[in-house]
């Protein structure tokens, strides 16, 4: 292949995702639909790295906590579709990416409109809260929470702000009359 034939667009493209990626230190990024088996390789890669970086145990605990519950969150809630003209509906993504002082779990899934008030209502009512209180809200959602055809009853939320001590970042971008995309991301602190 010479150089004529190669589309210099999509290259240049690379090559800024790649500057990107090191700007950023995103350690782990992928995109598409989420399962099981690729849940277990997502951990097992984020926690080699890890171990490979002397990262201290409880703090990688908590990345694999968070990882956990955000790709769950992933699989059983992004919107499904059998319409093939619809494809990227099913597909979410994952970043992982380090600050000085956190690492960054980010993920991203197609979400319906008429969902996103109420799933904003509950993630701003769990950052409202201390410790004492998320703990007794996590008791009453376990015991009169509404859980979903999906399963889940917003834990997975709760528990990652019980597990970080820090404020869920979320972000709801409209992409069709119908569907948002849904950006959820979580910090851990790097040092305890």
């Amino acid at each position: 292949m010479t150089q004529k034939t190669l589309n210099t667009g999509f290259l240049q493209f690379v090559y800024d995702f790649y500057r990107g990626i090191r700007a950023h230190e995103i350690t782990l990024a992928y995109e598409g639909e989420m399962n099981h088996q690729l849940m277990k390789t997502f951990t097992g890669i984020a926690m080699g790295r890890m171990s490979e970086n002397d990262v201290d145990r409880q703090v990688s605990k908590k990345v694999y906590h968070v990882m956990i519950e955000c790709l769950q969150n992933i699989s059983k809630h992004a919107f499904h579709t059998n319409n093939e003209t619809e494809e990227d509906l099913n597909h979410g993504i994952l970043i992982i990416s380090k600050e000085p002082d956190n690492y960054l779990i980010t993920t991203g899934n197609i979400v319906e409109i008429e969902r996103t008030g109420s799933l904003r209502n509950f993630l701003e009512k769990v950052n409202s809260l201390e410790r004492k209180d998320l703990d007794n809200l996590y008791r009453q959602q376990l015991k009169e929470g509404s859980i979903s055809e999906k399963g889940g009853a917003g834990l997975g939320f709760i528990d990652i702000k019980r597990k970080t001590g820090q404020i869920l970042d979320f972000h709801f971008l409209p992409v069709s009359r119908t569907h948002s995309f849904f950006l959820f991301s979580s910090k851990i602190k790097r040092h305890l």
